[in-house]
């Protein structure tokens, strides 16, 4: 099984690319990665050098992947962090070859566009997410990209399941919304609407900054869906997982995850927080 990864990488630190594909391998999926930028470090550290990758660049490396048979077996296109708007048609055509040669590929969108009510991409990334949305059979917005993308409020657990279940849309009942950074009294949730229901895991925050928890937690889900189809257990796991790495990166004082010295919790979290079915 092997998953494409199209987000965003840095030479120190652990967010996008540089997550995400350490998590995936780490429970032994095949990953296949595409850079949209490549920074020094997270933004966060007060400073950062890079940028955006060329489209042309993009669109060679898609091709060529696809000339060498390639993306044949690719169960699932995932994409993160977008450095232009025009990386958008890149995504969508690596989606579209990677579903001719396999025509049951899965497209995973993280909608990476802001948090607690700020927009940190440009709007031409936010329009290019936006069109990308209709076409992805799994979602991952934060609280705040829930509201952007739905034009709902989303604050309380039942606004959150109320846009969860409008971004789901009309005719898609195999689609899934995970929705990440869900206030629910003292406990932070994270919620997944499908079609067999709305379900939520809820732990203790960790009140801490650790850039890269979401991309990390949406390669932690698919790993475990992808294998399983246990929507319930892949969503306990990866946040309990994520929860297990937040706290230690808490611990050891540092904004960057640690992922690596606490690779152990990726595939066997320490304490696993249930998922448990909301009424309807």
């Amino acid at each position: 099984m092997r998953v494409l990864s199209i987000q965003s990488s840095v030479a120190a630190g652990a967010v996008g690319n540089s997550a995400a594909v350490f998590c995936l391998q780490r429970l032994g999926v095949e990953t296949i990665r595409i850079d949209t930028v490549r920074f020094s470090n997270h933004p966060g550290h007060g400073g950062f050098t890079g940028g955006p990758a060329e489209v042309a660049e993009l669109s060679a490396l898609v091709e060529g992947l696809d000339a060498r048979g390639l993306l044949a077996g690719v169960r699932c296109v995932l994409s993160g962090y977008l450095g232009a708007g025009a990386h958008g048609s890149v995504v969508s055509d690596a989606l579209a070859r990677a579903r001719r040669a396999s025509p049951n590929c899965l497209y995973a969108l993280d909608p990476v566009m802001g948090d607690r009510g700020r927009v940190f991409v440009r709007p031409e990334v936010v329009d290019a997410i936006r069109a990308l949305a209709p076409s992805a059979d799994i979602l991952f917005p934060n609280t705040f990209e829930l509201g952007l993308l739905t034009g709902l409020p989303a604050g309380s657990l039942a606004e959150v399941r109320a846009a969860a279940r409008a971004l789901r849309g009309a005719g898609r009942e195999d689609r899934i919304v995970v929705v990440t950074s869900v206030v629910d009294g003292r406990a932070l949730g994270t919620l997944a609407a499908s079609r067999d229901g709305d379900f939520i895991v809820r732990v203790v925050p960790v009140d801490h900054p650790a850039y890269g928890a979401g991309d990390s937690f949406a390669a932690l889900f698919l790993g475990r869906f992808l294998s399983t189809h246990d929507l319930p257990r892949a969503l306990s796991q990866a946040t309990s997982a994520v929860r297990a790495v937040v706290a230690a990166t808490a611990a050891a004082g540092s904004i960057d995850l640690a992922l690596v010295a606490n690779q152990a919790a990726l595939v066997d979290p320490p304490a696993v927080a249930a998922a448990e079915r909301l009424a309807d």
